[in-house]
């Protein structure tokens, strides 16, 4: 950890969650600052709670504290759920967060080595970033205090417009949400013959934040009263969520899934014809067009691992191309390994081809290559993230492997036995050779 020793300040919170949080300690850049999410873990009887590091000097607290914020607005919104901030403490070096009083939410974890929070978007916009911040506290406070979570959602909205637009906006947008409790209460009001939109406003927006006499109250002694909300917080809570996904054009980990072209990085390596004419579906004509992919020196690793020896500076190479897809194979510094992969282009897409790689026959293979080899084909098989890097461009992930008619081996196991039988076959010509002497 000497990113730790190398700094003096750190402040640190604890948090709310909601989303799977990590086992381990996970270090985060993002938006050019660090951020160590320190791991939730249940230790006997003992819950160790989730808190977040980020380094400070002492007299820039509280700009340390709002960078916190903004944060813990975005990863909660990305990873579908929210994230805030409980308690906080500053240190020389850094201090977990615990106060006994604190409760956090986080029933879920996200498991060793298998919590990301890679490609979240950065807010630039200072209305957006408030929108966030907004959901964020609807969010935590929703199902827990209806009314102030109501609050909460309608700020996402009354922040972003004037008060005449706001309506307009709502207007829109009552028909075009999907939520389906939203769009049940949505129709429940309008066959009582409500405006929904008013209703929004003066039933529950102006109920919740004022309580002058003789007006639209939500009274928390009448249980009425706060089982309307809650029914009515289905649609606010679908309408924030709209905004910041469709205005404020902030995608959650789901939607960035679908929309993220996992090839881009590699774009400016290849001539632009050779990507107008994969991105249309078509093929390269002359390998040249692939440009520096052709012979690239690329390492491969099982996010977030570094790689294996092996796989440190494997070479690139294109072996035929179609239909917007361009194969390539990895090959080993010794020339031992082969990993193929599929290079999407037209899609967006990178596939690893498990079925087509392997150890090379006819060169001396070590057991470094079996170890190597047999600990990646079984972790592949197992889910886990492969990352290609070239230098000079930004990783590129591959899809996960959905196994089919395979039973997933635990990879230590499978690399265990391979090397054991590699052994005994290393082993089997010296021992035959003595039996045939001593005959």
């Amino acid at each position: 950890m000497a990113k730790v020793r190398g700094r003096l300040g750190w402040l640190t919170v604890g948090v709310a969650s909601s989303i799977a949080w990590p086992e381990d300690d996970v270090w985060v850049e993002y938006d050019a600052v660090e951020f160590v999410l320190h791991g939730a873990k249940q230790e006997g009887e003992h819950s160790v709670a989730p808190c977040i590091s980020t380094p400070s000097d002492q007299n820039l607290v509280d700009q340390a504290l709002s960078r916190l914020y903004r944060f813990t607005s975005v990863l909660g919104f990305y990873k579908r759920g929210y994230v805030d901030i409980t308690g906080r403490t500053w240190g020389t070096r850094m201090i977990r967060y615990s106060n006994p009083r604190d409760t956090f939410t986080t029933l879920l974890q996200g498991g060793k080595r298998g919590f990301s929070c890679n490609h979240m978007p950065v807010i630039e916009d200072d209305q957006v970033r408030k929108a966030l911040a907004f959901l964020r506290e609807g969010r935590r406070l929703e199902r827990v205090h209806e009314p102030y979570s109501f609050l909460s959602f309608f700020k996402v909205i009354e922040s972003q417009f004037e008060s005449m637009d706001r309506v307009d906006w709502v207007e829109k947008n009552l028909d075009l949400v999907t939520e389906e409790r939203a769009v049940k209460r949505i129709k429940e009001l309008r066959s009582q013959g409500v405006n929904v939109n008013l209703h929004l406003f003066d039933s529950g927006r102006c109920a919740v934040a004022h309580a002058g006499v003789g007006r639209n109250i939500i009274d928390p002694d009448i249980p009425a009263d706060r089982k309307r909300i809650a029914a009515d917080l289905d649609i606010i809570a679908a309408l924030a969520n709209r905004y910041i996904k469709f205005d404020a054009g902030v995608p959650d980990e789901m939607d960035l899934y679908k929309i993220r072209d996992r090839v881009a990085p590699w774009h400016a390596i290849m001539t632009p014809g050779a990507v107008a004419a994969l991105k249309a579906g078509g093929h390269v004509e002359n390998v040249d067009d692939l440009g520096k992919l052709d012979g690239a020196m690329v390492s491969v690793r099982l996010w977030p691992d570094p790689p294996a020896k092996q796989f440190e500076a494997m070479t690139l190479l294109p072996m035929e191309s179609g239909n917007g897809v361009v194969k390539l194979i990895a090959l080993s510094a010794r020339g031992t390994i082969v990993l193929a992969f599929s290079m999407d282009v037209a899609n967006g897409h990178v596939h690893t081809l498990l079925n087509e790689g392997g150890m090379r026959d006819g060169v001396e293979i070590a057991e470094e290559d079996v170890e190597d080899y047999t600990r990646y084909f079984h972790s592949v098989v197992g889910n886990r993230i492969v990352e290609l890097t070239i230098e000079g461009a930004e990783p590129v992930d591959c899809e996960v492997v959905i196994p089919v008619n395979i039973i997933p081996q635990a990879p230590e196991d499978a690399v265990a036995r391979a090397l054991e039988q590699f052994r005994r076959s290393k082993l089997r010509p010296r021992a035959e050779g003595q039996e045939v002497n001593g005959g």
